[in-house]
């Protein structure tokens, strides 16, 4: 990390000079996670009965495994405080398992694309050192593990950290090695995973730490974890404010402005809908009585073609009247991206399927819009 240190700047015409402090000049864009502050949550600020790995709530924020237990996984306001953090990820234990399987795991995970990490210089005597910081609280003490994993060339290191005071926000820091065997693909894949294990079964916990880079072994994946979050329906844990970085030492956490965390989100999911009961998606032209074909644009460019989601009723809107031809008003119309799919404008085609047909075949462009319910919404997920 580089410093500025500046005793005192001197006028070049009057020859004033002012006395300064240090002046600390941090890099922008130096955290290499996205949404650490966990303020952005398109897919909704709840899911209760979780039990599949899925991400459930705040974005770029993955939920793996999840074989031990069923969550509530929501975005709290639960935060530290004075750290001007206003969200934060919680998971709160609704149906404990006592006694994990020899296969269960649970854990946390954020994934990174290749060529986000270049400038770390993985696989070379340069290699980078990483420091990861974060927040956590929960009531159950004891030891946790964090793992970097290298998912080009599998491998590995670890570190625990300790809970050491139950319900209290605890802030971590820990420091990885860098590692000069194995270079990191420079393309949109996944490259680096970063997790945290709540909970583990013995196919995961019966190695040793991995404190060193090393080929990955599943049995060191939780070696160090002494805790099982999912033991008891009393259990919970909230995580803020998580920065991974180059360097040694931590820095304070780089609070984005909201635009430009959404800006990166939407790289990998973007969510449209909810905001009207008659909001608009996109246009399209009504080719025959089974089909119309359109366009969404896109707010950037997605990290690969998405798969696109549907919820609720959608209607055709043109020339200040509903098209509804011999479906229903309330009837679910579907969506689909088919060989259109692009990253940045998506075309697709879009039919009433079991509703009926479409009125009025004349090639004309109609507006594609929710039926009066704010439920309606279009995925497009581009997740690692």
């Amino acid at each position: 990390m580089s410093t500025l240190k500046v005793d005192s700047i001197e006028s070049r015409t009057s020859g004033a000079r002012v006395t300064l402090p240090d002046l600390n000049f941090l890099p922008p864009y130096r955290n290499i996670l996205i949404n650490g502050d966990m303020s952005v949550a398109q897919r909704g600020t709840s899911t209760s009965g979780a039990n599949t790995q899925a991400y459930h709530c705040t974005d770029r924020w993955f939920n793996v495994g999840m074989t031990i237990g069923t969550w509530t996984i929501s975005q709290s306001t639960d935060v530290p405080t004075g750290q001007g953090f206003a969200k934060s990820l919680k998971y709160d234990c609704t149906t404990a398992e006592a006694s994990p399987s020899a296969g269960d795991q649970l854990h946390l995970s954020q994934r990174i694309e290749g060529q986000n990490l270049q400038y770390l210089k993985k696989g070379t005597s340069s290699a980078e050192s990483l420091t990861l910081s974060f927040w956590v609280k929960t009531n159950k003490t004891g030891t946790y593990q964090v793992n970097l994993r290298d998912k080009d060339n599998t491998r590995i290191i670890g570190q625990t950290y300790t809970v050491s005071s139950a319900d209290t926000w605890e802030k971590k820091t820990l420091t990885f090695a860098g590692d000069t065997t194995g270079a990191f693909g420079n393309d949109n894949g996944n490259s680096l995973e970063c997790e945290w294990f709540l909970g583990a079964g013995t196919n995961y916990t019966s190695g040793s730490v991995p404190t060193s880079w090393e080929a990955e072994s599943a049995t060191d994946r939780a070696a160090g974890l002494t805790v099982n979050l999912g033991d008891s329906t009393s259990n919970y844990i909230n995580i803020t404010g998580v920065q991974l970085e180059v360097g040694d030492s931590a820095t304070p956490f780089e609070h984005l402005p909201i635009d430009v965390n959404l800006q990166r989100c939407f790289r990998y999911f973007y969510s449209m809908g909810g905001n009207n009961s008659y909001e608009h998606f996109g246009i399209c032209s009504v080719t025959t009585t089974t089909d119309a074909r359109g366009i969404i644009f896109l707010p950037v460019k997605l990290r690969t073609v998405p798969t696109i989601g549907q919820t609720g009723d959608f209607q055709l809107s043109g020339g200040g009247n509903a098209l509804t031809g011999t479906y229903s008003a309330a009837s679910t119309m579907y969506f689909s991206i088919g060989s259109f799919g692009g990253t940045q404008n998506v075309g697709f085609d879009f039919w009433p399927g079991s509703a009926g047909t479409f009125a009025n075949v004349n090639g004309a462009s109609y507006i594609i819009r929710a039926n009066n319910s704010t439920a309606t919404r279009v995925t497009f997920s581009a997740e690692l």
